[in-house]
């Protein structure tokens, strides 16, 4: 209710989707940028959406993300893979350990920026972040 309220009031045409992100219903090529913050750690078949991100975009298209996931400390790696369980359930399907950069890479993104850090204000096994852009181009990770 609250997002409607906005995109009502907004100057510029939204149009709100509310999809699987495993298969969107758009035409290969047609947007010339996807934004996803704190989402790919929940779905599902993450491989699919990241593929379907793919497919949408154009050539020249960015994929701007925001995402937690796999820390790059072995000692909190296996903190997260031990308690991933626990957080699928008390965090609705989210997931602690999902190597984010592996991820869109696999996906057959490069990456144009990257930056990975923990949170100051969160603890270390929830608090790692993928942030970044990422654009159609050869699979080979930076």
């Amino acid at each position: 209710k609250y997002a409607l309220r906005k995109i009502n009031k907004s100057r510029f045409k939204i149009e709100n989707h509310i999809l699987n992100g495993e298969e969107l219903p758009f035409e290969n090529n047609s947007f010339d940028s996807v934004v996803s913050t704190y989402t790919l750690c929940s779905i599902d078949k993450v491989e699919s959406a990241l593929q379907e991100v793919h497919r949408v975009l154009k050539s020249d298209g960015a994929f701007f993300f925001l995402e937690h996931g796999l820390a790059d400390n072995p000692k909190i790696q296996k903190w997260q893979h031990r308690l991933n369980k626990f957080q699928n359930i008390w965090a609705d399907g989210c997931n602690l350990n999902r190597n984010m950069k592996q991820l869109i890479h696999d996906a057959g993104f490069t990456f144009k920026e990257l930056n990975s850090y923990y949170q100051k204000e969160d603890l270390r096994i929830l608090s790692f972040m993928y942030e970044g852009i990422a654009v159609k181009g050869e699979k080979k990770i930076d």
